[in-house]
């Protein structure tokens, strides 16, 4: 009797064949989990794991279920796809024909309990009733529900049972060779872009980091989306999980077993959502608000009054817990969406998500510096060993503690949209004391230091603006600044030095939705469509990456993600759009950001190789028009220009000031304002008071020359009027041209007063 209790259920998987996908070897078709779709159904499921064999016809169902219907029933068959209805078809299990004999126990059915495994044969010929796309297309979204009407009684009529199930092909875009593909992209672009600076080829060093960095912001922006407490289409999920290892979202077995010790040991409660699967199902939740209240409304009642018998400070506690706990139904399955939908997905218990993305964003940093030390030692070997030149990387290996530090802060510049989701979801998960500690530490302790960087990227191009009019000479002329603080203006023009702070208030405002919005998806999606046009607009006003290409790829990417925000939004079905809208919406998200992702990669591989590959990687970029080549020390031939010019100095006897390198403004204003350097003291031989070769300049804040001595100083080099001075570390800036015009047109003048 139990065995063919089960039958509405075959029936229900022979049909979804109709739209359901499968392989052309091993051709398989499944569901692993069985929903009701109304309040107080009839027939309910714990565990619900079907299998069907398309090339044999058989079927495999092994589940947990207990039916209260009593009586004559019929069963409305409804099978979907993208929101689409395709089939519609009621069976009375009474009046089969041939199959009367098989459906005997359902006529009339019977309340009771089904635990038994068992198999049932369809027959080959039910293979040609499945549609050709079912087998290539991934991810199909397919459901099948069924409707249980009774047939006699005082229930005639009534629906007493609503079941759903969602039918899977096997095939999937959630691909672990688009994973290896996108980060080795991601990593040679990195590697590419460390190789062109230490060979002293910023000018394409800067591009190439850019460039990877915006993409590698791209993906992080596609894994927020699966992050999204918002029902999205299987093709949207599985796109979206491609790209969760840019969160640090990575399971490793061995550090899961770590890090589920390390939360018992510090007073948590690990979660058991996968060590139940043989025993219960996990429902991957569709539509938040249209779970009935009837799924946990006993649980959350049974755990109010086992909590009302508690002590206080017991039951507190235990508050707490079930704030955090994975949502289960009354009837034993759990349900997951948003952040908990990623875990799952990426087989990960939710209460090791965090503590997974932290360990990976610092095993990331640590392994980072491990390589930067290793590659120090190595130079260092090689050179004795004569293997490289004595001047290879010779900046990198005078300051490469500068070098290090500054690394470090673009690996935490990257890794903060990580950190700034995960650790603020910690906070309204609370896995454990010790997790909410380390969430605290790494989030503002991290937020902290890049603030203060940015700070001192402000302080530094303001006393350049002071002094030289023109913010690149001191970000681009001072090594230990651009090498330590470069990470948060190069990418951009120097005018635009200050464009990092909107960009991690950006981080931190959406990743606040995201993290304390997980039950409000539709707050979550208006949030982002404002966050992301806000994004949009600035950048395509302002334009404040380095060049034109740059600035098109960057706005590019602000442009997808403004156009997922609004498929996002229209994803909450807030307009009551047909399923079959919604279902399209989802494909147009999926196929949109397949197609630009492509393109980026192409675009950063093929611009990365033909850099690569040029004599001067330099000249596959045009030069910027803030002249920060004309400041930047990197390249070895402005070292050994620079040094001659030195050489020259010292050899005519000329002044020291004209020989001292530009200042360093990183940790104060130091040989500006301290009252030990000489310039300020009066009455020595090098200080402005008293010295008639020297006045200030008030208006531009510079030291300049005075023009009725520049026929007596050798050092000063004679110009026409209007002529144009190409800007150097060792002269004025750029900005000073009209002011050496003004000295040109007085000299004359200064001639025949004399």
């Amino acid at each position: 009797m139990k065995l063919w209790s089960a039958r509405p259920l075959a029936v229900l998987a022979s049909l979804a064949t109709l739209v359901a996908p499968s392989f052309a070897r091993d051709r398989v078709l499944q569901s692993n989990s069985l929903a009701a779709c109304q309040e107080n159904s009839g027939f309910t499921a714990s565990l619900f794991d079907v299998v069907f064999f398309p090339d044999n016809g058989t079927i495999n169902i092994n589940m947990l279920a207990t039916s209260s219907i009593q009586g004559y029933v019929v069963f409305d068959i409804r099978i979907l796809a993208y929101g689409y209805q395709i089939m519609h078809e009621v069976l009375d299990p009474c009046n089969l024909g041939d199959g009367a004999v098989s459906l005997a126990g359902l006529c009339p059915m019977n309340a009771g309990k089904m635990s038994n495994p068992f198999k049932l044969d369809l027959g080959p010929d039910v293979k040609d009733r499945i549609p050709g796309i079912a087998y290539t297309f991934p991810d199909l979204d397919a459901t099948v529900k069924v409707f249980v009407n009774m047939t006699d009684g005082e229930m005639a009529g009534e629906t007493v049972a609503c079941l759903e199930a969602n039918v899977s092909n096997g095939m999937t875009v959630d691909l672990i060779g688009v994973k290896w593909a996108t980060w080795a992209v991601v990593f040679l672009g990195i590697m590419s872009s460390a190789l062109l600076s230490g060979l002293g080829y910023a000018n394409a060093a800067s591009h190439v980091a850019s460039n990877t960095l915006s993409l590698y912001g791209y993906f992080q922006a596609q894994a927020m989306i699966g992050l999204c407490g918002v029902h999205l289409p299987p093709a949207v999920r599985s796109w979206t999980q491609d790209f969760v290892w840019s969160m640090g979202i990575i399971r490793v077995q061995f550090i899961q077993d770590i890090l589920t010790w390390y939360q018992r040991a510090t007073g948590g409660t690990a979660s058991t959502v996968l060590n139940s699967l043989e025993t219960v199902s996990v429902q991957v939740e569709k539509v938040k608000r249209a779970l009935p209240a009837e799924y946990v409304d006993p649980a959350i009642n049974l755990f109010k009054r086992a909590t009302a018998m508690l002590p206080r400070a017991a039951a507190h506690i235990g508050g707490r817990i079930a704030k955090r706990a994975n949502i289960q139904t009354s009837y034993g399955s759990y349900i997951v969406y948003g952040i908990q939908r990623v875990a799952f997905r990426g087989n990960i218990e939710s209460t090791n998500l965090f503590m997974t993305s932290l360990t990976f964003f610092y095993i990331f940093m640590v392994f980072t510096a491990i390589l930067v030390i290793l590659f120090k030692l190595g130079l260092e070997l090689f050179a004795k060993m004569g293997w490289v030149k004595g001047d290879a990387f010779s900046e990198f290996r005078a300051g490469w503690i500068t070098y290090l530090k500054g690394i470090l802060y673009r690996v935490g510049l990257v890794g903060f949209p990580q950190v700034t989701v995960m650790c603020m979801w910690e906070f309204t998960q609370k896995d454990s004391p010790a997790e909410i500690a380390l969430a605290v530490f790494f989030f503002f302790g991290l937020l902290a230091t890049l603030l203060w960087a940015a700070w001192k990227v402000s302080r530094i191009a303001r006393r350049s603006i002071a002094l030289h009019r023109n913010p690149a000479y001191i970000l681009f002329s001072d090594p230990q600044a651009l090498n330590k603080w470069g990470f948060l203006y190069v990418q951009f023009r120097a005018s635009g030095y200050y464009y990092i702070l909107p960009i991690l208030f950006y981080i931190v405002i959406k990743g606040m939705f995201i993290a304390f919005a997980q039950a409000h998806g539709t707050l979550q999606a208006i949030a982002l469509l404002i966050i992301e046009a806000a994004a949009l607009i600035t950048a395509t006003v302002m334009r404040p990456w380095m060049d034109k290409s740059t600035n098109t790829f960057n706005i590019l990417i602000c442009a997808m993600n403004f156009l997922n925000a609004i498929l996002l939004f229209l994803l909450t079905d807030v307009f009551d759009f047909p399923p079959l809208v919604i279902g399209v919406v989802g494909l147009v998200l999926w196929i949109a950001n397949a197609i630009v992702c492509l393109i980026l990669l192409l675009m950063l591989i093929i611009t990365t190789a033909l850099t690569l590959f040029r004599n001067n990687p330099d000249t596959r970029y045009q030069f910027m028009n803030d002249d920060r080549t004309s400041f930047m020390k990197s390249n070895p031939k402005l070292h050994t220009q620079s040094e001659l010019e030195a050489l020259g100095v010292t050899a005519r006897g000329e002044s020291k000031l004209y020989t001292k390198s530009p200042l360093s403004f990183e940790d104060d204003d130091s040989e500006v304002s301290n009252p030990s350097n000489p310039l300020n003291r009066p009455g020595t031989a090098d200080s402005n008071t008293g010295n008639p070769h020297f006045h200030s300049n008030r208006h531009s804040g510079r030291w300049s020359n005075d023009p009725s001595l520049m026929k007596d100083e050798p050092f000063v080099r004679h110009r026409p009027s209007g002529g144009i001075n190409t800007p150097s570390p060792m002269t004025d800036s750029a900005s000073s041209l009209p002011e050496e015009r003004a000295i040109s047109e007085e000299k004359p003048h200064t001639s025949n007063a004399k």
